[in-house]
């Protein structure tokens, strides 16, 4: 070890090769070897194919010192003699010279040299000389004052400058390297503890443009008395394992960034900035203005001048870079002949720069468009390429980077955008069921509300965020008879386009038991079968769960003033009256619609005139920043404001209650209640006696004249007849006579009986059955509904115009 302390403490050697020549092999931490050169095969006889793989230990034919094994333990370089074996069978005396390499991890390769053995001490000195200027990894040693003494041939080829050159500008493996801070500090730890340190460091060899990687081991040379006298630096390229390392760490970040969400833009605009500033200085990512809308693309490859729009771009030189020139949103046209149109029509990523030709003529292109020249030094274009279809280009550009892309970049970038291709085109292919489930999900509600007097309403449907689907919220607002108005809504569970046809199922299985005017309780009931009915003949196994829907059916009587509610799985509705209370109203809680095992029950109240009505979707209420308790607390807070309209109320709610992003679908109706002036209504009880008849015929007469409505007594009086004989003939009395003049003349009949009456075709010589055809004939709508009290038999005629 003497020997080798005076060796790298910076002594002059003449490096003349010594007792036949040198040898030099590379072992990993298990003692297996991993490089085998010319020098040891003459040395020793054995063929790189016949010792790299098998352990070094194999080659001594007598154990090492225990000297050599304490240095290996600790991670020291050893130096003395050992007995090797020779191919052909005899030993040879080596003097071997073992060096530790490290790379950075726990584990450390070593460096051996070795020379035949000679009695002359000084060959020993000779040989450890040579083998430090000849070595094939970079070496260098550092005096305590941090200059350095020596470097090998390796280190100066691999640095581009002469010893003397590196001496005079400065300390650190790489002189000119932008991390030679960490070196000099690396060194610096070495010299005040005595202890190897490992560090790592990046330059780009003169040999090459591409920046190379390298495990610095770093070893203090110590003195009889163990002071630090120098510091032996050994260099070993990692550039491939760590650039290999680099790109898969790469690519797993791009897997966790980018397809978080169904959102086109959002995806191309994580394509854009994962790989910022490691990989390029600038990306730009252009899509189809068809992937854009959700269309199908063609597949395949694309050809010619194809129509783009730049969707996403992401820069590491600031919003003024030449590739910045086309803006988010603008239209973005690559010439056939242009690499971006290439990689478009080959269906393969494209390296090309300045030194391309058909770069160049881009590039003069652009300048006749009144674009900038990129003035990058390296760009690949990558095809974004998903299922067979190309749905756009994105271009990777260096210019801040000195380093220029290579074939191994170009892999890199693929598969980058390969990643992102499969993740657009799923939002893609979501946004158009997205846009289809929209679209049925708009047409099957109310455009229009038919008018009607009852009460002013206002609503809304907001759709959910698109990373969850359109759902199956609706609502609807009925005209029943008697001037009265059902008001609904409802939501189905799940989202997308089975849940928007299954709502439009159910509110046209609204309608129609409105229109046979149930009560609330019992069209609830019905439309609980039909939810079950749905649920049975769905034939597809994934879908069947998903059949069901909570409602709640509202009817108000503008007479009366009296609403009467059922809900089934529902928020119970918001009620604001004119003095300022705002509560909810306390109706049963029935079960969701499909479960058909629990019964549903009506609750009515008396509403005072002006009150506002707020039906909801638990969209509304619900939401991931806060609970159901508390979007209940904040919708009765805003309702305790009055606003000047209920369009007004209708945003407020939403911006006040609703995230950026809601999660659910919206439905929201809002409904201030009227009340019909008691001149409008006017009612006459009679005993349930054929010579009334004529007493009601001649009531209504008078009423119609004293509201101007002459015109309708002809009719007015047929409806009656038949009305109020009915009642005599086929109920029990009293009977009750109510004309209502609203948005039309509505004439009722009530009796205490509960059996409707049905549209029949009288025969020749019938002497009944013609009554109720000739109603239908000469009212514009006719019906029957039960009341607590029996039945009411109702008909309506248009007012006349002017």
């Amino acid at each position: 070890m003497d020997d080798a302390r005076g060796v790298v403490s910076g002594e002059a050697w003449d490096g003349s090769p010594v007792g036949g020549g040198w040898a030099t092999a590379a072992v990993d931490a298990k003692g297996v070897i991993a490089r085998w050169s010319p020098g040891a095969e003459a040395l020793l006889g054995f063929r790189a194919a016949e010792t790299v793989g098998h352990a070094a230990g194999a080659l001594l034919s007598a154990d090492p010192p225990d000297s050599a094994r304490r240095a290996l333990a600790g991670g020291e370089p050893w130096s003395g003699r050992v007995t090797a074996r020779h191919r052909d069978g005899g030993r040879r005396e080596v003097q071997l010279l073992a060096f530790p390499l490290r790379t950075g991890e726990e584990s450390t390769r070593w460096l051996l040299a070795a020379a035949v053995a000679s009695p002359d001490p000084g060959h020993e000195e000779a040989l450890m000389r040579q083998a430090f200027t000849e070595s094939g990894v970079p070496i260098a040693i550092y005096g305590t004052d941090l200059r350095l003494l020596h470097a090998n041939e390796e280190l100066c080829r691999v640095i581009g400058r002469t010893e003397d050159d590196m001496r005079a500008r400065g300390t650190g493996f790489l002189p000119e390297s932008h991390t030679n801070a960490e070196v000099v500090r690396a060194l610096r730890t070495v010299l005040r503890t005595g202890e190897p340190v490992d560090a790592r460091t990046f330059h780009r060899a003169s040999i090459d443009k591409r920046d190379r990687a390298w495990a610095l081991s770093l070893a203090p040379l110590k003195d009889r008395d163990g002071h630090v006298t120098a510091v032996v630096l050994t260099g070993f390229e990692i550039s491939e394992e760590y650039w290999a390392r680099e790109g898969l760490a790469l690519l797993n970040e791009a897997g966790m960034r980018i397809g978080t969400t169904l959102d086109v833009t959002r995806t191309a605009e994580e394509l854009a900035s994962t790989p910022v500033p490691r990989f390029a200085d600038f990306i730009s990512v252009d899509l189809l203005d068809s992937v854009l809308r959700g269309d199908e693309p063609a597949p395949g490859p694309l050809s010619g001048v194809v129509p783009m729009r730049r969707v996403a771009h992401e820069s590491a030189h600031g919003r003024e870079a030449p590739e910045a020139a086309l803006r988010v949103g603008e239209a973005a046209r690559y010439p056939e002949a242009s690499p971006p149109a290439r990689c478009l029509a080959t269906g393969r990523a494209v390296l090309t720069g300045p030194w391309d030709p058909d770069y160049r003529a881009w590039m003069a292109e652009r300048a006749r468009d009144g674009l900038p020249d990129l003035r990058v030094h390296s760009l690949v274009a990558a095809p974004l390429v998903a299922r067979g279809s190309t749905l756009g280009v994105a271009l990777f550009s260096r210019r801040l980077r000195a380093t220029t892309f290579a074939e191994d970049d170009l892999t890199l970038a693929q598969q980058l955008v390969g990643r992102a291709a499969v993740s657009i085109d799923n939002a893609r292919r979501y946004t158009r069921e997205r846009g289809t489930a929209e679209t049925l999900q708009r047409s099957l509600l109310p455009r229009g509300l038919s008018p009607q007097s009852a009460v002013e309403v206002a609503t809304r449907y907001l759709p959910a965020d698109s990373q969850y689907g359109v759902g199956g919220d609706w609502f609807d607002v009925i005209p029943l008879s008697g001037s009265r108005v059902a008001l609904v809504v409802g939501d189905v569970v799940g989202h997308g386009i089975h849940a928007s046809a299954t709502m439009g199922r159910l509110r046209t299985a609204v309608r129609t038991l409105a229109d046979i005017d149930l009560p609330p309780d019992e069209l609830l009931t019905h439309l609980d079968d039909v939810v079950g009915r749905l649920a049975s003949e769905s034939s597809d196994p994934v879908t069947d769960a998903d059949i069901g829907a909570s409602c709640l059916y509202a009817v108000y009587d503008p007479v009366s003033r009296r609403l009467c509610a059922a809900r089934a799985g529902h928020p119970p509705p918001a009620l604001a009256t004119p003095d300022g209370t705002v509560s909810l109203l306390e109706l049963p809680s029935g079960p969701p619609l499909g479960l058909g095992d629990l019964p549903f029950e009506s609750a009515g109240f008396e509403i005072p005139e002006g009150s506002t009505l707020v039906l909801y979707t638990d969209g509304l209420i619900e939401d991931r920043t806060h609970d159901i308790t508390a979007g209940v607390n904040g919708l009765c807070e805003i309702l305790t404001h009055p606003s000047p309209s209920l369009e007004t109320t209708c945003d407020t709610v939403l911006r006040t209650l609703l995230s950026p992003r809601p999660v659910d679908d919206v439905a929201l109706l809002v409904a201030r209640t009227h009340v019909l002036d008691a001149s409008q209504v006017v009612t006459w009880n009679l005993p349930a006696e054929p010579a009334l008849v004529a007493d009601a015929r001649d009531h209504a007469i008078s009423q119609l004249v004293a509201w101007g409505l002459e015109e309708l007594s002809f009719t007015t009086e047929l409806v009656v007849s038949e009305l109020f004989t009915n009642a005599i003939l086929h109920g029990a009395g009293p009977v009750q006579l109510r004309l209502i003049r609203d948005r039309a003349l509505t004439c009722e009949v009530s009796d205490t009986s509960t059996t409707a009456p049905h549209l029949r075709r009288a025969r020749v010589y019938d002497e009944g059955g013609r009554g109720l055809l000739l109603v239908a004939q000469l009212t514009d709508r006719w019906g029957t509904r039960q009341i607590p009290s029996g039945k009411a038999i109702w008909a309506e005629m248009a007012l006349p115009t002017g």
